[in-house]
């Protein structure tokens, strides 16, 4: 089974991914713990370049090509096997980053990203996406990392909190929004009891 995150910026999903695994080990179930982009040492060279602030020239088109790449990279060295391999795969962002981001934040549109990325993804998408629902507006963050995504103006993240809002409707139940509880459990014990609903954890 395959399980990714979504989320704005300072939504607590760092915590909800970290308190998802220490459920897990606790509990004896095994998984596979991916980030995007990352968790190869090609994509994470890709990582490197796209969020690193030098690259103020870098364009939107190819802002969208290397998350694409870092995904097809992914997918071809970690998801794909471990999935063949029976085992459960738990990734931080997938392709719906790209097209809340690039689609509806950078305004590409969302289908253009969906074709860019279809031969990247291979196949591959998740079984659960789990979006922790907190708009920028009313997000946790009390401050912007040195990354380049993360110095984009507040408008932008509207635009991309908009998106992951509409692509909700469009996934046939894929996307399951979570509204975070001021306390952190609360909200871990919510993403646990969906994971068991879809028979996807004990």
């Amino acid at each position: 089974m395959f399980v990714s995150f979504e989320g704005c910026e300072g939504v607590g999903k760092s915590t909800q991914l970290r308190l998802l695994k220490e459920y897990l080990e606790k509990t004896g179930q095994r998984a596979v713990y991916v980030r995007e982009p990352g968790s190869t040492e090609i994509s994470e060279q890709i990582r490197r370049v796209i969020l690193d602030t030098a690259n103020t020239a870098m364009t939107d088109m190819t802002e969208a090509l290397l998350y694409a790449a870092s995904r097809a990279q992914l997918v071809r060295e970690v998801i794909k096997p471990a999935l063949e391999r029976g085992e459960l795969i738990i990734c931080d962002r997938y392709i719906d980053s790209s097209v809340a981001y690039q689609g509806y934040g950078r305004e590409m549109g969302a289908e253009l990203i969906k074709r860019i990325n279809a031969p990247a993804v291979d196949g591959c998408m998740p079984d659960l996406t789990v979006f922790i629902d907190l708009s920028p507006e009313h997000s946790w963050r009390t401050y912007r990392t040195e990354d380049r995504l993360e110095q984009e103006s507040n408008e932008f993240f509207e635009k991309v909190y908009k998106g992951f809002i509409n692509e909700i409707g469009t996934s046939d139940g894929r996307i399951v929004p979570i509204k975070p509880d001021f306390d952190k459990n609360v909200t871990s014990a919510k993403i646990i009891s969906v994971m068991r609903e879809r028979g996807i954890i004990k």
